[in-house]
């Protein structure tokens, strides 16, 4: 692991090198164990405790398959699948790998008493297996996190839809929190050069989701002067929702909860913004009802802002807490867009206000290749930043998905694989210099 290090740090390595470069045996990966699912038996969501779970071991390096790479990780970052995973919530992730397994010899690989988790990387290719011939040893990349298989029909039109698609290092093993990672070579995307690894790491899974759910046609299509309820807007997803709404010419109405994050989202370039702290919203009265009262709340408050406008579009994904609330305030004939449930996957709202209004909710979830290439595509071209507010070691994995599940964080949290210390891989420093006050946006808060 030294040499290849060392090889990716001179940054001048010719690229036939790294294909000479002796792949180990071994590597160290954040994982989950199977002998362990029940650790958390009893203890409400909140109480369990991802450094509990997340352990780095040595794990085997897998073989390499046709059409896949084997990338030797420089960052990683950590997503809400990872928590999920690391607190066994909804289940634990191993049925997932188990179904794989049963697919063919190839997903027999990940069916281990092990999980290497992790839906994000920044890296160098080391290997490509047979037919592949867009990428090749030496490359500096991204990975996207949609790993399908394309043999049905049904993905040919959107690959979202293969039915045997997975979000890779959650519903597969190998993942990026790791100093090696097995991907599909559809997965990979250039390394944006202006950037250093932490920060390339850091946009993959929720920019590529965020620009799904709110511009793609398969989301909310969103198109010049929306207003678009973008909730948690200073979050790992939201921050770059802020972000593709105020660049594709909509009207973001920003909600945080606290006075620090509306100055983060403020310095975004957002104008309209609700702390719902301070507003003290409560949408439930208790366990089982909701308060209509204080949707209707939140929708004065948004057509304040707005000069008596409802919005075309809700950036939803808090889930149960909010649902209810987005379906109210949405205007008649707008999109609920919703690709997650942080607070809860059982949502309920009142249907009056959905089918008498013409509403539409639609379901997001992650994005296609291209999609996720045209998000990237926005980071390489300094239109869209990264949102890394803290960097932690490999060796501190469990920590890092604690901030995330105790939402101590802002933005998104990184984790160095291979890279020995922050800053490193950036190669256009004028591009850097040019987006600088913008890369370093969400730092240190």
């Amino acid at each position: 692991m030294k040499e290849i290090v060392e090889a990716i740090l001179a940054s001048d390595t010719p690229k036939a090198a790294f294909a000479a470069l002796p792949v180990p045996e071994t590597y160290r990966g954040a994982v989950v164990r199977k002998d362990e699912i029940n650790i958390f038996n009893g203890l409400t969501s909140q109480d369990k405790d991802p450094r509990r779970a997340l352990h780095i071991d040595e794990v085997t390096t897998p073989d390499l398959g046709p059409g896949e790479a084997l990338v030797a990780v420089m960052a990683s970052t950590i997503n809400y699948n990872t928590v999920w995973t690391s607190i066994f919530e909804p289940l634990p992730t191993f049925g997932f790998l188990e179904r794989y397994g049963r697919l063919s010899p190839l997903g027999k690989r990940h069916d281990l008493p092990y999980h290497v988790v992790g839906s994000d990387l920044a890296g160098v290719v080391l290997r490509t297996g047979p037919g592949v011939h867009m990428w090749s040893p030496g490359d500096e990349v991204v990975a996207h996190c949609l790993s399908v298989e394309l043999e049905r029909p049904d993905g040919h039109d959107d690959t979202m839809l293969d039915p045997e698609q997975r979000i890779w290092g959650f519903e597969t093993n190998f993942g990026g929190l790791a100093e090696l990672a097995l991907v599909k070579a559809n997965q990979l995307m250039p390394k944006p050069a202006h950037l250093s690894w932490e920060e390339a790491a850091a946009p993959g899974l929720v920019n590529s989701t965020a620009y799904r759910q709110l511009v793609s046609h398969n989301g909310a299509n969103m198109k010049q002067g929306d207003v678009v309820l973008i909730w948690g807007a200073s979050g790992g997803l939201g921050s770059y929702a802020t972000q593709l709404a105020l660049n594709g010419g909509a009207i973001p109405v920003c909600v945080v909860s606290s006075p620090r994050k509306a100055e983060i989202v403020r310095r975004m370039g957002a104008d309209l913004v609700i702390d719902r702290a301070a507003e003290d919203y409560r949408f439930w009265t208790d366990e089982h009802t909701q308060n209509p009262k204080e949707w209707q709340r939140l929708g004065k408050k948004i057509r304040q802002l707005t000069g008596g406008e409802d919005p075309d579009i809700v950036f939803e994904h808090p889930g149960r807490e909010t649902f209810g609330a987005s379906v109210y305030v949405t205007r008649r004939g707008g999109t609920i867009a919703t690709c997650a449930s942080t607070s809860g996957f059982m949502h309920s709202y009142d249907n009056r206000y959905l089918w008498m209004n013409l509403k539409k909710v639609v379901g997001s979830h992650f994005a296609n290749y291209r999609e996720a290439w045209e998000a990237n595509r926005l980071i390489t071209k300094g239109l869209v930043h990264p949102t890394l507010s803290r960097v932690y070691p490999l060796t501190e994995t469990g920590q890092a998905a604690y901030d995330v599940h105790r939402n101590l964080h802002q933005g998104k949290v990184g984790v160095l694989c291979l890279a020995p210390v922050e800053g490193l891989g950036v190669r256009d420093g004028a591009t850097r210099e040019r987006h600088l006050t913008a890369i370093n946006r969400f730092r240190g808060v």
